[in-house]
């Protein structure tokens, strides 16, 4: 086979054929987006404006070309795109349109905090390295600062002239300074003297009160002032940082108003009383900005003696991390942003004049200010089957393994399967693993009474869950108190398995009861994520899962497992293993696979060579995806598609053909280099009605025309269609109206 390619390297007719062929999809796809009115317009300008490279010019037959190789960090760029088109979706509720358009903020807050100050980094401090697709970091960055002031400025404008108008329309409205009638603007003065003004420490900049370090994403302001003060200074500038324990948005009295909602800005109010904070000065201009900074942590893992210790030394730093963006209102004068730009060393290229206020994600506490139920999705509850209601959970799994799907079925099995632990006096010891939980929880309410009770609690906490780092410590000390082990795992590996052993007397022997998840131990997340959760008396996964905590909080060889695969050791090779098994089976194999994130190289290039063989290969991507689908002679049989509704995907699934004899199993792991390398995961088998069940779940999800989204050869996604006549099916409604209630 090997030779076969080398000859058609240099074949210039087969090169020129898969560069029509890239060409010719991407054109195909554009004149398929058929979509209506602004959405449409919207969409087609979306896809021309978030193409990662450029078709490739010739057959890339080495499979580690880069021309074969999405990048990473575009590709990232790309799902949050696909967030942000859902706020021209009408066929969400209207107030569900405007939380898809700030979480496409709080999304972005992240990529800067993390990927672009990565990238940062590399370049100064030389230390640039190139993925497999071969990108320079320069490039990345170029490309990102020309997509993100694109999509910055698409976002801000879908906000002013389509959710702002409809959001009137619904009686919900937002106050302009120009509109404040006599009364309101009375209120509105009592209300900045009593709850803004004693708050806020105004910053005059000279000598002896230089630029002060401002807080990483804090809503600020530079003002322009005319006039000396009382110490005859006249520097010109100022700065007001916003205190972060006063709202950004502010109801209005009903009686001051005309009806509906009506609701202003907190960057208004201090606008409007700017004057009052430099008594004697004149305000000639008041400008709000924000500050995006480096959010990782770092630190050397040979040094570390103590990780809670080092991670509470770092928590505070990273609030004054180097500046990687600057936003300001776009009325801002040059002269102002050129004078930012040199107090946070940054130039123009991460630079964003956005219209309207700078902190967008602070508007999510909207729904709670106004009353739209009738402007949000319809609650629902999930299903709970009979057999978790009367029976004791134990008893339930000794006759049968149990599979939940959340959020259309109930997470509260699992919390009661530990909440019945903690009280069982059968039940011995419990062990668990947790990522994202939150201080107070039912899940640690449960592990809290089993502790206390004098049970052998042991719990392995991932202190470095990113942005969880803090309310982690606090978890731990909370379970400390209460008597419980807690360990931190490997300092080189962050613990992102999901599960939980519960070891039971039995008639005189002990029997262990397993769950393991595709996602966390928090019952607020079960409701807006979609996971599996595995409930098993197995003796097989109960001792497998035993050693893996072994492997946790002890020291040791490897550890041979029965029926669990475990990365960093066995998930990894297992894939490729099975990989090349479908492989072997030609166009009789068949892959689906169901993940958050593909960018591992191996995995993609055992893709790319089962592919050559025929294999059908279905893929499922909510997010990053590397691998380019649809090059003729590489990927052709390769499919690629991302499922963004209500709900966030979140299940990890793979699914071999196996010819008729398939392999079906859930993990905590996505398809990335940290999942299989660098992280302590899980992979669990399903067998029998379990494996036929998830399997008609992939099938259902394959089959989405209204959610998915297509991912195409030249690194663009275009939106899934019902033919003529074809019915509309959404795989999270389907799922939802099966289960819920």
């Amino acid at each position: 086979m090997t030779e076969q390619m080398n000859k058609q390297a240099d074949d210039t007719a087969t090169d020129q054929a898969v560069l029509e062929v890239i060409e010719g999809a991407a054109e195909q796809a554009t004149e398929q987006r058929d979509l209506s009115s602004e959405a449409s317009i919207a969409l087609v300008e979306s896809r021309e404006a978030i193409a990662v490279t450029e078709p490739v010019e010739e057959l890339p037959l080495d499979l580690k070309a880069p021309e074969l190789y999405i990048n990473r960090e575009l590709s990232h760029l790309q799902f949050n795109i696909r967030v942000l088109e859902q706020a021209l979706d009408e066929s969400h509720p209207l107030m569900e349109r405007l939380m898809f358009l700030l979480i496409f903020s709080s999304n972005l807050d992240e990529f800067f905090e993390i990927r672009v100050a990565e990238l940062m980094a590399q370049l100064k401090y030389g230390r640039e390295s190139v993925g497999p697709d071969a990108l320079h970091p320069q490039a990345v960055m170029n490309r990102i600062g020309e997509i993100c002031n694109a999509q910055v400025e698409r976002q801000y404008k879908i906000l002013n002239e389509t959710i702002f108008p409809q959001l009137e329309n619904e009686n919900i409205h937002f106050q302009r300074r120009r509109d404040w009638t006599d009364e309101q603007k009375e209120w509105i003065r009592v209300f900045f003297e009593e709850k803004v003004q004693p708050v806020v420490s105004p910053i005059g900049l000279d000598p002896s009160h230089p630029f002060p370090r401002l807080v990483n994403k804090s809503l600020n302001f530079i003002v322009e002032l005319d006039g000396k003060d009382a110490f005859g200074r006249e520097s010109g500038l100022a700065i007001i940082p916003a205190p972060r324990s006063l709202p950004r948005l502010i109801r209005l009295p009903d009686n001051l108003c005309d009806g509906g909602d009506n609701l202003i800005f907190l960057s208004s109010i201090i606008h409007e009383f700017a004057d009052e904070m430099f008594p004697g000065m004149k305000v000639e201009g008041c400008y709000q900005f924000r500050i995006t900074r480096n959010a990782d942590l770092t630190f050397d893992s040979e040094e570390v003696e103590d990780l809670a210790r080092t991670l509470r030394g770092e928590l505070h730093s990273r609030k004054y991390g180097a500046a990687v963006r600057l936003e300001v209102d776009k009325r801002t004068p040059e002269n102002l942003i050129r004078f930012l730009l040199r107090e946070f060393s940054l130039d123009e290229a991460h630079t964003y004049r956005v219209d309207g206020p700078v902190n967008l994600t602070r508007m999510m506490a909207l729904r709670d200010l106004v009353d739209c139920k009738h402007l949000c999705w319809k609650p629902f509850t999930p299903g709970m089957s009979g057999r978790y209601k009367q029976k004791n959970i134990f008893d339930v799994l000794r006759q049968k393994d149990q599979l939940l799907h959340h959020p259309f079925e109930s997470f509260s099995p699992v919390v009661d399967l530990l909440r019945q632990a903690a009280k069982d006096p059968k039940v011995l010891a419990i062990k668990q693993t947790l990522y994202r939980t939150g201080v107070n929880s039912d899940i640690v309410d449960a592990l809290v009474d089993a502790a206390r009770s004098g049970k052998e609690v042991t719990v392995v906490i991932e202190l470095r869950a990113r942005f969880d780092e803090e309310s982690n410590l606090q978890l731990a000390s909370r379970l400390q108190e209460a008597g419980a082990l807690v360990v931190y795992g490997v300092v080189d590996f962050k613990t992102h398995a999901k599960m939980m052993l519960v070891v039971r007397r039995e008639e005189g022997k002990l029997v262990r009861y397993a769950h393991l998840g595709t996602g966390n131990y928090h019952s607020g997340t079960a409701r807006l994520y979609t996971d599996y959760s595995y409930m098993t008396s197995d003796a097989d996964v109960g001792e497998d899962v035993h050693k893996i905590f072994q492997q946790l909080t002890g020291m040791g060889k490897i550890l041979r497992l029965k029926k669990l695969h475990n990365a960093p050791f066995t998930l990894h090779s297992r894939m490729i293993e099975m990989i090349e098994r479908e492989a072997r089976h030609g166009k009789h194999g068949h892959i689906i696979v169901k993940i958050n994130g593909l960018t591992e190289p191996q995995l993609i290039r055992a893709l790319y060579q089962a592919s050559q063989k025929g294999v059908k290969i279905e893929l499922i991507v909510r997010g990053m995806c590397r691998l380019r689908p649809g090059i003729e002679g590489i990927s052709e049989n390769i499919s690629v598609r991302s499922i963004i509704g209500r709900f966030l995907e979140h299940t990890r699934v793979y699914y071999f053909g196996n010819k008729g004899k398939p392999d079906v199993l859930c993990s905590s792991a996505d398809w990335m280099e940290r999942n299989m390398l660098n992280r302590v995961e899980t992979g669990f088998p399903l067998t029998g009605k379990l494996a036929e069940r998830v399997k008609s779940d992939l099938d259902l999800y394959l089959a989405d025309n209204s959610r998915s989204w297509m991912l195409h050869s030249d690194g663009s996604y275009t939106l899934n269609k019902p033919e003529e006549g074809e019915e509309l099916i959404s795989a999270q409604e389907t799922l939802l109206s099966q289960f819920g209630s």
